[in-house]
């Protein structure tokens, strides 16, 4: 008789290992945390900051006008018009946010008076505010997504390699992350980087666009002044020709003060503000070169520190939510000049990506009260603001796949 032998196993339960990916708190949790106040605009006191602003523009208008020129000597006469430029530059940026308080709605409860300002405020500095306001709320909207989001979308692999000009040397990767090379790309990217937004939607995901451009229509189609550019919806075409028509405006308004005055002077006391305005406001890059159709770093300054920092991710489809890619961005430091001239956008971006409609004079306690529920999900950055535009912008070049955090990108090291 055969007989049976009993082999004993073990079984082996495998303990759940614990995930990396942190837990983020939804939406109205983080609304809870705010007071209701913080939410509630008032008309008197962004009034009053738009008239503040705008009597620091005419009086400094004045000054330049009445004191430079009397002044003998050229090189200080030089100088007093790059100080005029530099200083008015800061004063043109805050009125460039007021306006973009407008076409968050964070200006008033009326939505016909939001867009009556933001659109007078932003004409007048050259910027096309329907335009701006359609795509820049499609860049809250989808913040930090690899796909759809309107603006900041890093590469996702290093530049490919050219061929060595001489013999097996190739300048260009020799000398690409030099400081001399840095700080050429840095400058041009800074003077160029708004216009190459506006006009060829530099830096936006490849899935922004409202329909799908093929050949030439990749460039000439996705133009922030076409009313048919597939940048927009069609019913939006409307407003696209209403922004057009304000910048027509000033544009003739500066030709007839180049007539009155001369071109000169025009140049001096406006154009060299506008590309001060745009050096801090560049947020959209010069470099349209592409790589598997997204757009490699972006420009630097007050936007891209925002949303670039060694230890913020960007997110693909499968690990993109909005609270998280409201948290993926980062609050830094401007002293006096970011409190009291830029209205605290710098310091205060976090809360304003969480809930655009708080206004700017609120956001301080609005921030406070998330901060002890969001722990380390919040981001902030004390160090030297210009010290880190330098740095961000030399380091951080492509993204790739955090092992550690599925759908999550992070800046290759």
């Amino acid at each position: 008789m055969a007989t049976r032998q009993r082999t004993s196993t073990t079984t082996v339960v495998e303990k759940p290992q614990k995930s990396n990916e942190p837990v983020f708190p939804d939406i109205q949790t983080i609304r809870d945390a705010i007071p209701a106040h913080c939410f509630e605009p008032s008309l008197v006191t962004s009034f009053y900051y738009v008239f503040r602003d705008l009597t620091m523009v005419a009086g400094l208008v004045w000054a330049a006008l009445t004191y430079i020129p009397a002044i003998q000597d050229p090189i200080f006469r030089a100088t007093a018009w790059m100080a005029y430029g530099f200083v008015q530059g800061l004063v043109c940026t805050g009125v460039w946010i007021l306006g973009h308080e407008c076409g968050h709605g964070a200006f008033s409860k009326n939505t016909k008076i939001n867009d009556c300002v933001g659109w007078v405020l932003h004409s007048f500095l050259m910027v096309p505010y329907f335009s701006w306001k359609f795509s820049h709320h499609r860049h809250h909207r989808f913040t930090g997504h690899m796909q759809k989001d309107m603006a900041f979308v890093p590469a996702t692999q290093p530049k490919p390699s050219r061929k060595p000009l001489f013999g097996s040397i190739d300048l260009h990767e020799l000398f690409e992350d030099t400081p001399v090379t840095q700080l050429i790309n840095l400058i041009t990217h800074q003077l160029f980087g708004w216009q190459a937004y506006l006009f060829f939607n530099a830096t936006a995901g490849k899935g922004s666009l409202q329909r799908e451009v093929n050949g030439l229509g990749r460039w000439l189609g996705v133009s922030h002044f076409g009313p048919t550019s597939a940048v927009f919806r069609p019913n939006e075409a409307i407003f696209i020709a209403i922004s057009d028509i304000g910048l027509a405006i000033t544009f003739s308004a500066l030709y007839k003060a180049a007539q009155v005055l001369d071109v000169s002077t025009v140049m001096l006391l406006y154009a060299v503000p506008y590309f001060w305005v745009h050096h801090w406001l560049a947020s959209r890059a010069l470099r349209l070169v592409t790589f598997a159709n997204q757009a490699s770093a972006p420009s630097v300054a007050i936007t891209y520190l925002h949303h670039n920092h060694p230890e913020v991710p960007h997110y693909n489809e499968e690990g993109w939510t909005f609270v998280k890619g409201a948290l993926a961005t980062v609050d830094r430091e401007f002293g006096f000049i970011g409190k009291h001239l830029f209205h605290g956008i710098i310091e205060k971006h976090v809360v304003h990506h969480l809930f655009p409609r708080i206004p700017f004079y609120k956001a301080d306690e609005a921030t406070e009260s998330i901060k002890p529920l969001l722990g380390d999900l919040y981001h902030r950055d004390d160090r030297s603001f210009m010290g880190q535009l330098w740095s961000v912008f030399g380091s951080l070049k492509y993204v790739e796949q955090d092992p550690n955090c599925k759908g999550a990108m992070r800046w290759a090291k």
